[in-house]
């Protein structure tokens, strides 16, 4: 019994980080710092729609890292030879958001 109180509470734990998303707030952080210009939310621009980034993570305990040192350092050859620049100047706060609303599937506003 004590483990099925133990695994009910990690999965509203889990449930609730997804909920706690501000997408209002991620999406106008992320369109002030032209990241919608190279991505969307359900379709491949320049760079991956932020649900297949979703899904291409889902399960990795250290994408927030990844992704959030990739936002501000940029990268290339994850998504193909087109790189994505560095973006050295947003917040350590504001590049969480935004990669927590990414990592959420981008859930609409």
């Amino acid at each position: 019994m004590k483990q099925f109180v133990i695994a009910a509470a990690m999965l509203v734990a889990a449930a609730s980080s997804h909920a706690a998303v501000d997408a209002a707030k991620a999406q106008e952080i992320a369109n002030k710092n032209a990241c919608m210009g190279c991505h969307q939310v359900d379709k491949k621009l320049v760079g991956p729609a932020y649900k297949e980034v979703a899904a291409k993570y889902k399960g990795d305990k250290g994408a927030l890292a990844k992704l959030s040192a990739k936002v501000k350092g940029g990268g290339s050859g994850v998504w193909g030879p087109v790189p994505m620049p560095a973006n050295p100047t947003i917040s350590d706060a504001d590049v969480k958001t935004v990669v927590e609303w990414v990592l959420a599937g981008a859930p609409a506003k």
